[in-house]
């Protein structure tokens, strides 16, 4: 397929999927991945995706938010890991605040055993803290259908009561500017979380790096980010302003 074709398609695949697998489009294209990675880079030089380890993520900010469920089958296996790893910097006693999202929702399992108390705007992680016994604490407010995360100002007026030892964060996207999110409510969640707490963790994929959303909600000196890997790329931007830890190999 000659060089303009094969852009096209990649530049089509991305509208409509917003993230796309080198190995994917090498199988897709009947080309090798150093051909794709090429095609990517050139892409990438004019503007029209970001590279990121395994493939390349759209330009846009206003990516559509996935559902709890379309989100939970994605990087299935790094977010377990990422999750057990999150959960080692909990303490006994902790108490934290645990962000509605996938990432955050895998480290349940991994905190039955912990004596902590665990605020959080979920009310799908509620329901699983309560089933391990974990001291809890939901907010109140609005319910989005989507992501089953409690929104709107009565639960942010409700996270300036708590104090917290730690807020563990998901994210949409990570970039040179901050953290981000698509939804502006789930934003003031995240702010008055951070604000609110001692110490921040953002816990999120590879997939996140070189992403900007619609929100910005911190700047990267707000939190420490938890994940499976981050391309020396991505550590020479980003580690000048937060600390970078990736699960054990």
């Amino acid at each position: 397929m000659l060089t303009d074709n094969r852009k096209k398609y990649i530049l089509e695949k991305l509208k409509k999927e917003n993230f796309v697998k080198s190995i994917d489009l090498s199988s897709e294209l009947n080309t090798s991945i150093s051909t794709i990675r090429r095609d990517l880079q050139d892409l990438e030089n004019e503007g029209f995706l970001y590279r990121v380890h395994g493939g390349a993520k759209s330009h846009s900010i206003f990516i559509e938010e996935l559902s709890m469920g379309e989100k939970s089958s994605k990087n299935v296996q790094q977010k377990k890991k990422i999750a057990q790893f999150a959960a080692t910097f909990v303490n006994q006693s902790d108490t934290i605040f645990l962000d509605a999202g996938t990432s955050t929702f895998e480290m349940i399992p991994f905190l039955k055993d912990k004596d902590i108390t665990v605020v959080t705007n979920s009310v799908v992680h509620g329901n699983l803290l309560a089933d391990y016994n974990i001291k809890t604490f939901t907010l109140g407010g609005f319910i989005k259908n989507k992501t089953k995360a409690i929104v709107n100002s009565i639960a942010v007026q409700q996270l300036t009561f708590f104090n917290f030892n730690k807020a563990f964060l998901g994210t949409n996207g990570i970039d040179a500017t901050g953290f981000s999110t698509p939804d502006i409510q789930e934003a003031s969640i995240k702010q008055m979380a951070i604000r609110q707490s001692e110490r921040s963790f953002i816990v999120c994929d590879h997939s996140k790096f070189k992403t900007k959303t619609f929100c910005r909600f911190a700047t990267l000196p707000k939190a420490t980010i938890i994940t499976d890997f981050c391309s020396p790329t991505d550590q020479e931007i980003i580690s000048k302003y937060t600390c970078i830890k990736e699960i054990p190999k």
